[in-house]
């Protein structure tokens, strides 16, 4: 016989392209959604799938890293829109604070919990069952930027004035949950899985209990001061766009438009390179070197490409999408809704060929391997791209450090000549080496493994003093 009476189902909806989870709690009748991306559509289907009506949905904090969907969500399913009552809002929305329990049916509910850190007002929500013998048990919790697995969300998103307040309460928050849930209750963070909202991008898909943090995870196995200490020494850039999104979360975002961006050409597309808008090519990084529009630059869709183009696009600049087909550039698309660039200047689809009537601009690529070899032969100015961190933890002995993120502010301290240009998987290495080609200079881009390759190949490596 069942322990508890009704059904239980929890959908994790991920978005790994920005490290994001949403969830989907229902009981086979009515749901709860926490922490919804802003393409709406996603969790719609799945609740569809399930037979579900969406009855609450819950944010954990005003997001720092993507725009919503949760009032999208909620104008659309007629759903109670649960905001923490602290956070200053300008739309109508179910406040919740500390302790509040809402009841989403007969069998679930959920009790808000105040655990600030990530921001002042994040709440995490203990998911509550109904046993058959009448009593409650905690099942899981949503933790969204508080307790992650193997960490916690950064501190340091509402500026160095708060960093330190927000540490020290993320820690407190940690143990809050630790003391306050049972050991059985499963942890559900929305970030954790890449994002860069946790510190060093933790990027672990497990899900955890709670038992399983209190025994390895550093919150909760050190003392406060030291892991104050190491939780901020490993505090790294974040993409600039996130400066963007808690303004449009505390305004309401309403849901997507993603019709199909308007149909650019040859000479449209020419005159807006010329112009400086950007012209952005989607397709991999290797096709993108064999041949492109000159002036137009590489975020393959293949990799982090939203979380890439916000953080180096000049926030408002008019965007163009070259793609090899419509589906490419649709799903381009939600990828830049998510982050709230909701209007394309235009897209244009096909080969390359179709895109211009100049003759294609090309740059090499190369191994490390390769780096050791043409380092025998002549001087070539070693480019890494990769962030601060990174190159400190290990280098190439000599190579110059521009990390992505500043390289178009930096360009000129790149000394004169051909620069080979790596990153630590090539994707990083592509964006700038089309940045560079577009920029007339001389390069190459080492689409290799930086871990496995660089001293393998007979690089000598550095690490900084």
């Amino acid at each position: 016989m069942s322990t508890y009476a009704g059904e239980l189902t929890i959908v994790a909806i991920d978005t790994p392209t920005l490290g994001d989870r949403s969830y989907l709690a229902h009981d086979g009748a009515v749901a709860l959604v926490v922490d919804p991306q802003r393409d709406i559509d996603r969790v719609l289907a799945v609740a569809e799938q399930h037979g579900v009506r969406i009855t609450h949905v819950a944010e954990t904090h005003i997001h720092n890293d993507y725009v919503t969907g949760g009032f999208a969500l909620a104008e659309a399913t007629g759903a109670a829109y649960l905001v923490s009552g602290a956070d200053h809002v300008t739309f109508h929305r179910t406040p919740i604070d500390d302790g509040d329990v809402v009841e989403v049916s007969r069998t679930l509910r959920v009790r808000a919990l105040a655990t600030p850190g990530h921001t002042y007002t994040h709440l995490s929500y203990a998911l509550e069952r109904l046993r058959t013998d009448g009593t409650r048990e905690v099942v899981a919790v949503f933790t969204g930027g508080s307790l992650l697995p193997g960490t916690t969300g950064r501190p340091d998103l509402l500026g160095p004035d708060h960093t330190d307040a927000l540490v020290h309460r993320q820690y407190a928050s940690a143990h809050r949950l630790a003391a306050e849930l049972p050991d059985a209750a499963r942890v559900l963070p929305t970030h954790g899985f890449g994002s860069f909202c946790s510190p060093g991008s933790s990027d672990t898909a497990k899900t955890t209990t709670i038992a399983d943090e209190r025994r390895n995870n550093p919150v909760l196995t050190e003392p406060e001061e030291r892991w104050v200490a190491q939780t901020l020494a490993s505090l790294d850039a974040y993409p600039a766009y996130y400066a963007h999104m808690a303004p449009a979360n505390l305004a309401g975002p309403i849901a997507p438009d993603l019709a199909a961006p308007v149909p650019a050409d040859a000479a449209t597309v020419a005159r807006r390179i010329r112009s400086g808008e950007w012209v952005v090519d989607l397709r991999n990084r290797t096709a993108f070197a064999a041949g492109h529009v000159a002036g137009s630059l590489s975020f393959g869709i293949d990799g982090s490409f939203a979380t890439y183009l916000g953080w180096l696009i000049p926030w408002g600049t008019p965007l163009t999408l070259l793609g090899e087909t419509p589906e490419q550039v649709a799903e381009a698309q939600r990828e830049l809704v998510r982050i709230g660039i909701d209007h394309l200047a235009g897209a244009l689809t096909g080969s390359p060929h179709h895109w211009t009537t100049e003759p294609l601009q090309t740059y090499a690529t190369a191994s490390f391997a390769d780096l050791v070899q043409v380092r025998h032969h002549r001087p070539v100015i070693v480019l890494d791209v990769r962030r601060v961190a990174e190159y400190a933890e290990s280098h190439v002995d000599g190579a110059l450090n521009l990390p992505l993120h500043e390289l178009l502010d930096r360009l000129a301290e790149l000394p004169a000549g051909e620069v080979w240009v790596h990153c630590a998987s090539g994707y990083r290495a592509a964006i700038a080496a089309s940045i560079l080609a577009a920029h007339g200079i001389p390069v190459v881009a080492v689409d290799d493994d930086f871990a496995l390759r660089a001293a393998a190949s007979g690089l000598s490596l550095a690490r900084a003093a």
